[in-house]
């Protein structure tokens, strides 16, 4: 959910700004490379073929996911990925499977309480063992890390890159966040395939 919606007309000046403001490199070619997607998710036949791409991501970076038409109860329920939701939700819990560490991914929901999409709330809440400030600093990695892999599949990352408010704090602390998250990217030793050294 946005929490500063920007008009459509205004979009390009407020992605100018933002971009005006990465002196870093690395976290300007990201960007660049968010900003070339479309700022609108995808609708049906397209949006499908994003699903299986992204559980086909998912597939290389190693995190099971269900069988489709299974009824899960969470994204990530501790064991796989609920294949039924959207592809830039698959590919959010991917990352969230690859920041986590051995022992949080055997919980639901990573130990990190319920998210937006958690059916069964209270489960999650019971299983969340990460603080509120690390779970931020989670959530904030794995927002990202699934953008990148959207702009890498042909997604629309703009649309997530929005929706998850990367230009909230927008002539306040917005760029220097975005830089901070690359940079801690950029130091993850992901398993190949699901490296982004082409990307970031």
């Amino acid at each position: 959910m946005i929490l500063t919606p920007i008009p459509r007309d205004r979009l390009p000046a407020a992605l100018d700004r933002f971009a005006a403001q990465l002196a870093d490199l690395t976290a300007r070619a990201a960007f660049a490379g968010i900003r070339t997607t479309s700022p609108d998710r995808a609708a049906g036949a397209e949006a499908e073929r994003h699903r299986k791409a992204a559980l086909d991501w998912a597939r290389r970076c190693g995190v099971p996911a269900h069988p489709d038409g299974t009824d899960c109860g969470f994204n990530w329920d501790g064991t796989a990925l609920d294949p039924g939701t959207e592809a830039y939700v698959i590919l959010h819990e991917v990352a969230h499977y690859l920041l986590a560490s051995p022992e949080r991914r055997g919980l639901v929901d990573f130990g990190l309480g319920p998210g937006p999409d958690t059916r069964d709330r209270a489960a999650a809440e019971r299983a969340a063992t990460v603080p509120v400030a690390e779970r931020e600093a989670d959530e904030a990695a794995a927002s990202l890390l699934g953008i990148l892999w959207e702009e890498a599949l042909g997604q629309p990352a703009l649309a997530s890159f929005l929706d998850q408010n990367w230009l909230e704090g927008l002539d306040r602390s917005a760029a220097a966040h975005f830089t901070a998250v690359v940079r801690r990217l950029t130091d993850l030793a992901l398993p190949s395939p699901c490296l982004l050294q082409d990307k970031i």
